[in-house]
C-alpha cells in the first residue's frame, strides 16, 4: 500500500513538474513578445523546428507575411529573420552581426577550428585574412591562371558528359568532379581524374554529410547534443567528417615531405610556411589542426555550392528551352563553336550572363543564408537586439520581392537586363551575402559559373528523357538547397554549321 502511494506520489510529482516546465516555457516565450518582431507561434522546447522540417521552403516563404523582420524559434532560441534587402543590408554590413551561430553538431566535428562556421574571434580573423590573401595574391585567384584552369576543366567536363550522348544520364558526378577539381588545384595543387575511386567516394560522403547535417538528425543533435553518446545517424556525420579530415591530413603530410619554401605550390604549402613563420607568435592560431579544417572548409565550400548551382541551372535551362537556345545562339554568334569563352567576353554575352545570374537567383541554394549571431548588444529597426541573438537573412524573400524584380516568381533572364538589353545587376542580388562574412570565394564562383555554363551551352543541347518524372522545384533542403536527383539527355551541337 505504502509502495503504491509512493509510486503514485512520484508520478504525480513528475507530471506536475512537466506541466510547470511547459507553462514556464510558454510564459518565457510570451514574455519576448514586444521585445522581438512578430512571427509564427512556437511550440514549447522545439520552437518552430517541426514546421520548418515538415516543409522547409513553404515555411521560409511564409515568414515575409510578418513584415520586414520576423521572429522564429530554433528550439528555445529566438532567431530574427530579415525579410527585405534594406534591413539585411543594414544588419550584415555591421561587425556587431558578424558572429556565427553556435551549433553543437559543428563544434563536435571541428572543435572550433576552420573558417566558415567559426564565430567572430581572433582565430577567425587570422584564418580569414590569411585565406583571403593567399587565394587572391599568392595563388592568383581571379587572375588568368585560375581562368585557364576552369576552361581546361570545362573541356574535360564536356567530354565526360558526351560519353553518354543521346542516353539518359545523371549529371551529378561529372559536374561535382569538375567543380571540385578547381578547388583541388588551388588547395592541393592538382586535379583528380573523374574515374578516381577514392575521390568519387569523398565527393559522395561530402554530399551525404551536407544533407544529414541540415536534416532532422542534425537539428535534433543541436537541441540535445548529449545524444552523441548514443547510436544514431549523427555518428554518420561525424564518421564522414573524419574521413574527409583523414584525406586532408594525408595531403598535408605529402606536402610537408616535398615542400619548397621558395616556391609554394598551393594553399597547403602556403599554410605550412605560415605555421613556421608564426612559431614565435604566442597569439598565433596557425597549427596543423586549423590547416586541416580550413583546407577542408575551402574544399567543401568550393565543391558543393557551385556544383549545386550548375545542377539547378541545367533544370531551369531544360524547362526553358527558349532561354537555352537564345544563349546558345548568342554564344555561337560571338565565339563560334571552337573558341573557348573568357571572362572578357561577358560584356558581349549579356543575355548569357543574365541567364547565369538568374540561375543563381532561382536556384537560391542557401535560402536562409548561413546563420549569423550578434557579438554584442545592438539595435535594428528600433528593436534592442541582445548579444548572442541569431540573425537569418531570408534570401528567398529578398530574391522574390516584387519591388525589386520584374519577374519575381518565374525564371526569366530579363530580371538582369536593362531597357537597352545590357546586363544590369540589381543591388538586392546578394547570393554571396554582405559585410565581414561575405563569401570568401565569390570571385572564383562567379568565374566558374560563367565559364562552365557558357562552355556547356556552346557545345551541348540539354533535354529531359521522355519518361522523366516531374521535378519538385522546392528541392531538398539541407545545409544547401539541392535539386532532386534527375537525369538528362545530352546531344553535341553541330560544330560545322
Amino acid at each position: 500500500m505504502f509502495a503504491a502511494l509512493l509510486e503514485l506520489d512520484l508520478g504525480l510529482t513528475l507530471f506536475l513538474g512537466l506541466i510547470f516546465l511547459v507553462l514556464f516555457e510558454i510564459f518565457r516565450v510570451h514574455s519576448n513578445k514586444g521585445r522581438f518582431p512578430l512571427g509564427p507561434t512556437p511550440l514549447p522546447f522545439v520552437g518552430n523546428l517541426p514546421q520548418f522540417l515538415k516543409n522547409p521552403m513553404d515555411f521560409i516563404r511564409s515568414l515575409s507575411q510578418y513584415g520586414e523582420m520576423t521572429t522564429m524559434y530554433l528550439g528555445r532560441k529566438p532567431a530574427i529573420v530579415l525579410n527585405t534587402f534594406q534591413v539585411a543590408k543594414e544588419a550584415l554590413v555591421q561587425e556587431a552581426f558578424a558572429g556565427r551561430q553556435h551549433l553543437p553538431i559543428i563544434d563536435w566535428i571541428t572543435k572550433g577550428h576552420g573558417i566558415v562556421m567559426v564565430t567572430f574571434n581572433n582565430s577567425w580573423k587570422q584564418q580569414r585574412r590569411f585565406a583571403h590573401h593567399t587565394l587572391r595574391n599568392t595563388l592568383g585567384l581571379g587572375k588568368k591562371s585560375v581562368e585557364d584552369c576552369v576552361l581546361e576543366e570545362s573541356q574535360y567536363l564536356i567530354a565526360e558528359i558526351l560519353k553518354g550522348e543521346g542516353k539518359s544520364v545523371n549529371p551529378n558526378h561529372p559536374i561535382q568532379n569538375a567543380v571540385s577539381n578547381i578547388i583541388c588545384s588551388i588547395v592541393f595543387g592538382d586535379r583528380l581524374e573523374y574515374d578516381n575511386k577514392r575521390f568519387g567516394y569523398l565527393l559522395k560522403i561530402l554530399n551525404e554529410s551536407m544533407m544529414l547535417t541540415g536534416s532532422a538528425a542534425g537539428q535534433i543533435f543541436n537541441l540535445v547534443p548529449f545524444i552523441k553518446h548514443f547510436p544514431g545517424p549523427h555518428h554518420k556525420i561525424k564518421n564522414n567528417a573524419n574521413e574527409l579530415f583523414g584525406f586532408m591530413r594525408d595531403e598535408v603530410e605529402e606536402h610537408r615531405k616535398t615542400l619548397d619554401p621558395d616556391s609554394p605550390r598551393d594553399f597547403i604549402d602556403a599554410y605550412l610556411l605560415e605555421i613556421e613563420k608564426q612559431k614565435s607568435n604566442k597569439d598565433s592560431t596557425f597549427h596543423e589542426e586549423n590547416l586541416v579544417i580550413s583546407a577542408t572548409d575551402l574544399f567543401v565550400a568550393g565543391s558543393d555550392t557551385t556544383a549545386t548551382t550548375i545542377r539547378w541551372g541545367l533544370i531551369f535551362l531544360i524547362q526553358n528551352p527558349d532561354v537555352q537556345e537564345r544563349c546558345h545562339e548568342e554564344i555561337v554568334q560571338v565565339l563560334g563553336y571552337d573558341r573557348l569563352p573568357s571572362m572578357d567576353d561577358r560584356d558581349r554575352l549579356p543575355y548569357t550572363l543574365a541567364t547565369v545570374h538568374e540561375i543563381q537567383r532561382c536556384g537560391n541554394i542557401v535560402p536562409f543564408g548561413l546563420f549569423h549571431e550578434t557579438i554584442q548588444p545592438t539595435k535594428l529597426c528600433g528593436y534592442d537586439i541582445p548579444q548572442g541573438t541569431l540573425i537569418i537573412a531570408n534570401f528567398t524573400a529578398i530574391f522574390s520581392n516584387k519591388e525589386h524584380w520584374k519577374h519575381p516568381d518565374t525564371f526569366n533572364p530579363e530580371n538582369f537586363l536593362d531597357e537597352n538589353r545590357r546586363f544590369s545587376k540589381p543591388e538586392c542580388f546578394i547570393p554571396f551575402s554582405l559585410g565581414p562574412r561575405i563569401c570568401l570565394g565569390e570571385k572564383l564562383v562567379r568565374m566558374e559559373l560563367f565559364l562552365f555554363i557558357t562552355s556547356l551551352l556552346q557545345r551541348i543541347h540539354f533535354s529531359l528523357p521522355p519518361d522523366a518524372k516531374p521535378i519538385d522545384m522546392d528541392g531538398i533542403v539541407g545545409i544547401l538547397r539541392y535539386p532532386q536527383t534527375f537525369s538528362i539527355i545530352c546531344c553535341s551541337r553541330d560544330t560545322k554549321q
